[in-house]
C-alpha cells in the first residue's frame, strides 16, 4: 500500500506531496494533471522491473514513440546540467514474498521509505536522445513508533495497523547512496546486519535502479520493496480485450487492458472446494450476479462461464432475467468494465495498487452510486484485519464528472487544480496542486492549502443556461 507520495520536476509535478489511504478520488476539471500522478506511480512501478531507458518509454506520454526524448518526462521538459526528478514513496510491504526462483522470504520491517533521484544527459557524439542516469537510490524502515502519525488515514489500531504494520530494524538503511572520490556510489546493506558485508556499486553509468535487480531471497526487505511496487497496476479496461474468450492454455490472471477476463472468474469461481472436494463455482457466479443486478437497466439472472473442451474455450456469459444468454461480446462497455471490476473484487489473489482513470465512463448517471459503491468495496476495509475476505487492496482513480463527485466522502476526495508557481529560472508556470477538504484526515497543514465545499461549487455546479429536463418542441 502507498501511503505517501512524493514528486518534484516529474512534468507538472512540483513540490507536490499526497498522502493516500485504502480509496483515493482524484477529481478536477480536464488539463489539470490529475493523469499525471498516475504516471509517476507508474513510472516508479516500471523501475522496479525495467530500465531507466525502458522505463521512460513505457510510461504513458512516450509509449507510442519509442524514440522519444526521455528529457519529456522532467519538469517542462527542462533538462539543463543537475536538473533531477525526485520521488519518495512510503509504503506497507508485504511480509511474506517470493523471490524469482520460487524461494520464501521475509522482510525485516514492512513499514519503509524509498527515494529515489534521476538525472539527465544529453545526447553525445553519435547518440540521437539523451539518456537518464541515476543520480540516488535509498530504502529506510519506518520506526513502528512512528506508525500513528504516519500512517494518517482512519483504521482500526489493533485489527488493522499492527497487522500491517510489522517486524523491526535494529541497523539502518537496506540501500544508501554516498558520495566518493567524484563517483556515486550506492549500497546494499544486508537485512540481518551481521550475515553479510555491504555490498557498493558505482551508480554513474548503472542502467536501472538496485530494487530492479533484486531477485533472491537474500535481501528480503528489498525483495518486498520490488513485489510491492510491481503490485502497482493501472487498469486501461479496453471493450474488445474484455469481449474475447481465453483459451485454455491462456494466464488466468486479469490483465490491465482486462483480457482473461473470463478465465480470471473461473479461477476464482472454481478455487473454493466444497466440503466434499468439489469445487463449487456457483456462490462466486451467485454474487458477481447480484452485484452487476445493482445497474438499472441490465436485468441479470445469472453470470457463468462455459468451457468449451472441444474448442479448449473458456467463455463469460450472461442470462438475462427472459432466459436469453448473452456472451460477453454482446454487453455494452459499461457493463463490461463493471463486471471486470466485480470479478476483481471476488479475487483473493488480486492484491496491491489499482490505478482506474475515469471510471464513470460507459456509466449511466443513474449507475453512479453502484460504480463507486463497488469501487469503495475493491479497497481494503481499514477497520478490520486483511485475509481472504479482506483483500489487502488500495484503489486510487481519477474523474472529472462532478456527478461522480457529490457521490463520495469527504474524506475519500482530493481536488486537482492548477495553479501558478515561479520556477527556478523566474518564470511564472502552472503546476497540479492537490488538496483536501477542510476537517478530513488529510487536512493539518497551517498553509490553507485544504478546501471547502464551497471552494469546488463551481467545479459541481451545472453551467449556465443547461437544461435540467427535456423542453418538447412548440
Amino acid at each position: 500500500m502507498l501511503t505517501r507520495l512524493e514528486i518534484n520536476g516529474f512534468k507538472n509535478l512540483w513540490n507536490l506531496d499526497v498522502d493516500f489511504g485504502p480509496f483515493t478520488c482524484i477529481a478536477g476539471e480536464n488539463g489539470s494533471g490529475k493523469s499525471n500522478v498516475f504516471d509517476a506511480i507508474e513510472f516508479i512501478s516500471l523501475l522496479s522491473s525495467r530500465s531507466l531507458m525502458q522505463a521512460a518509454q513505457e510510461v504513458r506520454s512516450t509509449r507510442d514513440d519509442r524514440s522519444a526524448d526521455p528529457k519529456d518526462l522532467f519538469w517542462q521538459g527542462v533538462a539543463t546540467p543537475g536538473h533531477l526528478m525526485h520521488f519518495a514513496a512510503e509504503m506497507i510491504l508485504p511480509r511474506e514474498v517470493e523471490d524469482d526462483f520460487g524461494r520464501k522470504a521475509q522482510a525485516s520491517i514492512t513499514f519503509v521509505r524509498y527515494e529515489i533521484d534521476i538525472g539527465y544527459e544529453p545526447p553525445s557524439g553519435y547518440e540521437k536522445i539523451g539518456r537518464l542516469v541515476l543520480v540516488r537510490e535509498s530504502l529506510r524502515p519506518i520506526k513502528l513508533g512512528d506508525a500513528p502519525k504516519r500512517l494518517r488515514f482512519p483504521c482500526s489500531v489493533v485489527k488493522f495497523r499492527k497487522a500491517v504494520v510489522t517486524g523491526r530494524r535494529a541497523g539502518g538503511p537496506f540501500i544508501s547512496t554516498t558520495e566518493r572520490n567524484d563517483d556515486r556510489i550506492i549500497t546494499i546493506h544486508q537485512d540481518g546486519g551481521s550475515r553479510g558485508q555491504p555490498r557498493p556499486a558505482s551508480a554513474t553509468r548503472a542502467p536501472a535502479t538496485v530494487v530492479s535487480t533484486i531477485t533472491g531471497a537474500d535481501d528480503p526487505t528489498i525483495l518486498a520493496a520490488r513485489r510491492e511496487m510491481q503490485s502497482w497496476r493501472r487498469l486501461a479496461l479496453e471493450p474488445s480485450a474484455l469481449r474475447a474468450s481465453d483459451k485454455y492454455i491462456d494466464d488466468r490472471q486479469m490483465a490491465i487492458d482486462g483480457r482473461h477476463l473470463p478465465a480470471a472468474l473461473f479461477r476464482v469461481a472454481t478455487r473454493s472446494p466444497k466440503q466434499n472436494g468439489d469445487p463449487d463455482p456457483s456462490e462466486t457466479y451467485a454474487r458477481v450476479a447480484n452485484r452487476l443486478a445493482s445497474l438499472t437497466g441490465v436485468g441479470v439472472r445469472r453470470i457463468l462461464v462455459d468451457t468449451d473442451d472441444t474448442r479448449e474455450l473458456i467463455t463469460l456469459k450472461m442470462e438475462e432475467a427472459n432466459g436469453i444468454e448473452l456472451p460477453a461480446r454482446s454487453l455494452s462497455e459499461g457493463t463490461l468494465r463493471f463486471l471486470a471490476l466485480a470479478v476483481l473484487q471476488e479475487d483473493p489473489d488480486s492484491e496491491g495498487m489499482i490505478c482506474m482513470e475515469e471510471p464513470e465512463n460507459g456509466i449511466h448517471p443513474a449507475n453512479l452510486g453502484a460504480m463507486v459503491d463497488l469501487l469503495r468495496d475493491l479497497a481494503v476495509d481499514a477497520s478490520d484485519k486483511p485475509g481472504e475476505d479482506n483483500p489487502f487492496r488500495q484503489v486510487i482513480v481519477n474523474t472529472h464528472s462532478p456527478s461522480l463527485v457529490q457521490l463520495l466522502n469527504s474524506e475519500e476526495l482530493l481536488f486537482a487544480r492548477s495553479v501558478p508557481v515561479r520556477d527556478e529560472t523566474g518564470k511564472i508556470a502552472r503546476v497540479l496542486s492537490l488538496a483536501p477538504l477542510v476537517k478530513t484526515w488529510r487536512d493539518d497543514q497551517p498553509d490553507g492549502h485544504s478546501v471547502t465545499k464551497l471552494d469546488i461549487l463551481p467545479y459541481l455546479t451545472s453551467p449556465a443556461g443547461s437544461q435540467i429536463s427535456l423542453i418538447a418542441p412548440q
